[in-house]
């Protein structure tokens, strides 16, 4: 057994590990050695397996039979979430709250969505520079997914700092930095819950078409939902609405302003931008990794994996295996196939998909018509998250330039 508490803890341990002199923005080059020398790993200190192929990742994320979603000493409400479960219950959750993000509902919110980029986008332009994260990346998902679940916006801030806490890692490997992680955590959860109840209390007495008023009815006809899942529901989407869509929407931006000619290219035909989506989630993935349980012995890629065993998925290498992609490494918007496992496969393929999807193409579609010509100046990778993405995107906004260019 591993002398580490709890499954969180090997998790952490393991990808501090695997990050041990690497650029934070720029892992790439050792999923690719991964790949080559040691595609699937065990590690005797944490107990971990650890998944660097396509076709194995897609096999552990897609086989709900032999690898669960469980995790039973996570406690946090995050844990508690469809997330971290398996059907028959994750099907029920999830099937009480798919109707919130159906195509037809998500069109309805397009207008308000391209409203919100518009009018952060000529608050930068005032500016002459925009941070890309800070101005438009953090706080339009936010402002939607506060909308969306019917809270109040004036405490973006709070939820900023709230999904940074629950999404972070110990700044080191050290017990001293596992505790002090821990004990940030725990009170990020008790802060949430105490905030989520005070939202549902109202909403009972006075309910809206917000997604926490359906979830709410749903547990009051006592078919799908009770009330100990409501909170961790919101937790979650609060969360998975804002931190993975501000890093897909941020690493969009880089990866097209990195990439010679393509910011001009998306100017003159913005019918690329979807596709362009699409590539940045498979180039750069914002959650670069999903964790499941072994639910019975098995063999994957020649090696025998026992029951209670934790298997890390690095979907981000999986996302550029030469053996699924031509040239993996290389961001192209005009990639033919494009099949990548950012949003997970099977039953736990992300609920909001669409969402993210549309925020970032919307985001995008806003940028370009918003500025002639966009020249990075400053950027900071996140550190110590188990996302993947920037902190901050500087750009000056040099509209004299893009002008001689076209």
């Amino acid at each position: 057994m591993s002398n580490l508490r709890s499954p969180r803890q090997a998790i952490q341990r393991t990808l501090m590990k695997g990050k041990d002199g690497l650029d934070v923005y720029n892992p790439f080059p050792w999923y690719e050695k991964m790949r080559r020398e040691s595609p699937i790993q065990f590690d005797e200190e944490t107990k971990v397996w650890s998944v660097f192929l396509y076709d194995d990742a897609k096999k552990v994320i897609s086989d709900k039979e032999t690898f669960s979603s469980l995790m039973s000493d996570m406690k946090s409400s995050i844990a508690k979430s469809m997330l971290n479960m398996d059907p028959p219950k994750h099907t029920q959750i999830r099937s009480a709250v798919n109707r919130a993000f159906t195509p037809r509902v998500l069109k309805e919110w397009e207008p308000r969505i391209e409203e919100i980029t518009d009018n952060l986008l000529k608050q930068a332009k005032n500016k002459g520079r925009i941070d890309i994260v800070k101005d438009l990346s953090y706080p339009l998902p936010v402002i939607v997914i506060s909308e969306l679940l019917g809270v109040p916006s004036e405490h973006m801030d709070q939820f900023k700092k709230w999904s940074d806490i629950l999404v972070s890692m110990p700044k080191d490997a050290s017990p001293e930095e596992a505790e002090k992680n821990q004990k940030e955590r725990d009170q990020c959860e008790t802060e949430l819950a105490a905030f989520f109840a005070e939202i549902i209390d109202s909403k009972r007495k006075q309910p809206g078409q917000d997604i926490i008023s359906i979830l709410i009815k749903e547990e009051e006809e006592g078919e799908k939902l009770s009330a100990e899942d409501l909170i961790p529901f919101c937790n979650l989407l609060l969360v998975a609405g804002n931190e993975t869509t501000t890093n897909l929407i941020s690493n969009a931006v880089y990866s097209i302003l990195e990439t010679p000619g393509l910011y001009e290219e998306l100017r003159h035909d913005p019918s690329l931008i979807a596709q362009t989506v699409e590539e940045t989630l498979r180039f750069r993935a914002p959650a670069p990794f999903v964790r499941r349980t072994v639910r019975h012995d098995t063999e994957l890629c020649g090696r025998r994996l026992k029951s209670g065993d934790i298997v890390l998925c690095y979907i981000a290498s999986a996302n550029r295996d030469e053996n699924k992609f031509e040239q993996a490494d290389v961001f192209d918007i005009h990639r033919q196939s494009n099949p990548h496992l950012s949003f997970g496969f099977g039953v736990h393929f992300c609920l909001g998909a669409p969402l993210a999807r549309l925020e970032a193409e919307v985001a995008l579609r806003g940028i370009v018509k918003a500025f002639s010509h966009l020249e990075p100046v400053r950027v900071e990778p996140i550190q110590n998250s188990v996302m993947y993405g920037l902190d901050s995107l500087e750009a000056e906004i040099n509209e004299n330039r893009g002008e001689e260019k076209r």
